[in-house]
């Protein structure tokens, strides 16, 4: 089966799951600028709503669990952090200002972090500790994943998903195959469309999350450091081709690139 008929077959796919080209954000310093494909009767609201009730479920869960981190040094260090961040949000979609925000730590091994639609924010408490992270490293993390929420990458996701799902559909209806031949034609057009939008999703987080971070007066170079770090800490990951994620030495590349763009307004948020 041939790449481009994969591809092909995709848009086609998205055209007729009505989905539309957006821009969540601005560009930026960093020049994020790419078109997204969302499905149009699934609203950004709609969207924040479902996962603030999924983000409430956590948080009770924890707290039941004693793990919710409302007091110790870490979580003061993190709720700091992130409120510089979420002020420096509305530079890239002036929306954001009317967020409901909420940050909240738990304690977990965990090498994760998150914000999900709408500003929802967890830490947990293991990406911190077990890597030891300076506070600019940590906003460096926090600016990544406010980020994704920015743009909006659940419900392009979620977009990309109802794609995928009527492409498969088209590959099956189009070779006359069955259960076998449809689990091919979902994974072929997993590797050739899912993974790499994953791919430049994480891209588009880490350059927006280090505009953020260095608007909010952290030091850009911190980003290179941290993935240095997580890259320490997450030998024997797939190659890329395989993961939804780039490969660190990829991903620290494009940040160095991108550093002296955004260096000078480090400088000025540290004046």
């Amino acid at each position: 089966m041939r790449k481009s008929f994969v591809i092909s077959l995709l848009s086609a796919s998205v055209l007729l799951g009505g989905c539309q080209a957006v821009n969540t954000t601005s560009g930026g310093a960093v020049g994020v600028e790419s078109k997204q494909y969302m499905f149009s009767m699934l609203s950004a609201d709609q969207v924040n709503q479902m996962y603030a009730q999924s983000y409430q479920e956590t948080l009770s869960k924890a707290s039941s669990q004693g793990v919710l981190d409302k007091s110790s040094n870490t979580a003061k260090r993190v709720q700091v952090i992130a409120n510089r961040l979420i002020a420096q949000a509305p530079s890239f979609r002036p929306d954001a200002a009317q967020w409901s925000w909420e940050v909240n730590v738990i304690k977990s091994d965990e090498l994760n972090a998150n914000c999900g639609p709408g500003g929802k924010i967890i830490v947990y408490t293991g990406l911190v500790d077990k890597l030891k992270l300076t506070d600019d490293e940590l906003a460096a993390v926090v600016g990544h994943e406010i980020a994704h929420a920015l743009r909006e990458h659940s419900r392009e996701a979620i977009s990309q998903a109802y794609a995928l799902e009527l492409a498969s559909q088209g590959i099956a209806a189009a070779f006359n195959v069955g259960a076998q031949g449809m689990a091919f034609g979902q994974k072929l057009a997993e590797l050739v469309w899912t993974l790499p939008n994953s791919r430049s999703n994480e891209n588009e987080a880490d350059l927006i999350g280090l505009e953020i971070s260095a608007r909010a007066g952290y030091n850009p170079d911190a980003a290179i450091t941290l993935w240095q770090k997580m890259s320490a800490a997450s030998e024997g990951a797939p190659p890329e081709f395989l993961s939804t994620h780039p490969a660190d030495s990829r991903r620290i590349a494009s940040l160095q690139a991108a550093i002296p763009k955004v260096m000078p307004l480090y400088q000025a948020a540290k004046k």
